[in-house]
């Protein structure tokens, strides 16, 4: 292991952040909150200082490897979230120091559950710098990375793959920083088009640019109190944020060929035509649900928060227009079911992913003719094209890990005395980077009640999440860390 690539790499992934710093500190400065220009002011100082140090420490020669890029991957995301959470430490929001981490782990893993009982009631600038976390993190802090970097040369290819969610991470481009900057370019365009069309419909600008942020990243920080229920009297503001968050939860390659004029790509694509039948029965099946049981009586209505929810849901947004938590049980278990699937590859969102599902789902029927036919030679094909073994034996490792670690974090849960539908929800909330779940964990409630242990577990599950289980599982075995 050669450590001091790492080191310098992640030194400058420290500059980047405290570069990022510097824009809500702009925020408070504009609001006359000088506190809180302070807080972020001496954040971004500590946060160049350490990183600079660390580019001192990892100078010198040292090829990247796949060892190398996995320490990257995730020492990136623990360093980001570690000096990301200084601005609430030293504005005073958050005094706890694992609170602090909570908060800054669940904005840039975009899971969006919070342990800030009065949201409403904070600063400005650090509202604004809880949603940003969240839009930098939502296309990858490390695609980021790859695509202002040049210099990382063969090793951008694998931190690339580390980083993009989904089976298969898709170049664009030959060149795989040209494919990051693609990426990026289309997540920043998003990111002013719905700004600008919330703020059409009604929106401050600052509360336009932080949903937005949050929208895209399907991260769900509001800041206010009620989420999107705020705007209940807006629907165009609530239809807007519905569009954003589906079109967040797709493969953001497919929308890389509309540009080319390729629209029919769209509906060719099994994983995102799946993704949209299932947004559609799902959101059918909710709507009859909650009008059946008198939730609503208006249908327009009913279909509104139903088609919110369940995008809201399966994209792993984690937005609220109302406390779903009240709603009929059928509609209740199809949101859980929801939190497991996802988005598609190549999305913003988090959990399991459609394309996973599809794989999934054909290699079980390839296994189900094998138990008759044992002889027969069959190969695993996706939208018309055959999928490598080795491809499906990782979807099939990535099932048994996930469904593994929140079996196990439901379990470690449960030992803070809650119910089961409390940690159960809690544990697929935060590593299917969801944000809200159900019970005490509801779209209504927080996460500051539970112990400080407890929201390390929780930590870990958002970070096991976000990193998609294997490049975390990866630092297990001894051999990892031989030289």
């Amino acid at each position: 292991m050669n450590f001091r690539p790492v080191l310098r790499f992640l030194g400058r992934l420290l500059l980047i952040l405290a570069s990022a710093q510097l824009v809500p500190l702009g925020c408070s400065l504009v609001y006359g909150e000088w506190g809180g220009a302070l807080a972020f002011f001496l954040s971004a100082l500590m946060t160049a200082a350490c990183g600079w140090a660390m580019m001192v420490l990892g100078r010198g020669n040292g090829e990247l490897y796949r060892r190398e890029g996995v320490l990257i991957v995730v020492g990136g995301w623990l360093v980001a979230s570690l000096f990301g959470a200084l601005p609430y430490l030293i504005s005073g929001t958050i005094a706890h120091p694992v609170d602090a981490l909570f908060e800054a782990v669940s904005g840039f893993t975009t899971t969006g559950a919070s342990v800030l009982t009065d949201i409403a009631g904070q600063s400005r600038g650090i509202l604004f710098w809880r949603s940003f976390t969240q839009w930098l993190g939502g296309m990858g802090i490390i695609v980021l990375f790859v695509a202002l970097l040049p210099e990382l040369g063969p090793g951008a290819r694998f931190l690339y793959k580390l980083e993009v969610p989904g089976p298969t991470a898709e170049a664009l481009s030959p060149r795989i920083r040209d494919t990051a900057l693609v990426l990026w370019k289309l997540y920043l365009g998003f990111t002013v088009v719905q700004t600008a069309l919330l703020w059409i419909a009604g929106l401050s600008l600052y509360d336009a640019l932080t949903h937005t942020f949050a929208t895209l990243s399907t991260g769900g920080f509001s800041p206010r109190n009620e989420s999107v229920a705020a705007f209940e009297s807006m629907p165009l503001v609530v239809v807007i944020i519905t569009v954003f968050m589906i079109l967040a939860g797709g493969n953001f390659s497919l929308y890389f060929g509309l540009r080319r004029g390729r629209l029919s790509g769209l509906w060719r694509d099994p994983e995102f035509r799946l993704y949209l039948v299932i947004l559609g029965l799902a959101t059918a099946i909710v709507c009859w649900d909650v009008m059946r049981a008198g939730h609503y009586i208006s249908l327009g209505r009913a279909f509104l928060h139903s088609a919110f929810q369940v995008a809201s849901i399966m994209t792993t947004t984690g937005f609220a227009t109302a406390n779903f938590d009240h709603w009929p049980v059928l509609s209740k278990m199809l949101l859980v079911m929801l939190m497991f699937i996802g988005g598609c590859a190549g999305s913003t969102s988090g959990s399991m992913k459609v394309m996973r599902m599809v794989i999934g789902l054909k290699f079980a029927l390839r296994e189900v003719r094998l138990t008759f036919s044992p002889n027969t030679v069959l190969t695993v094909f996706v939208g018309g094209k055959p999928l490598p073994e080795a491809v499906v034996r990782a979807v099939a490792g990535f099932f048994i890990l996930f469904l593994t670690s929140w079996g196990l974090g439901t379990l470690l849960l449960t030992l803070e005395g809650g119910n089961l539908v409390t940690a159960g929800t809690a544990a697929i909330a935060t590593l299917g980077n969801v944000g809200p779940g159900l019970s005490a964990v509801g779209p209504v409630e927080n996460f500051a009640f539970f112990s400080a242990t407890s929201k390390l577990l929780m930590i870990l599950l958002m970070l096991l999440g976000r990193l998609e289980v294997y490049a975390i599982a990866a630092l297990f075995p001894w051999r990892f860390w031989r030289s």
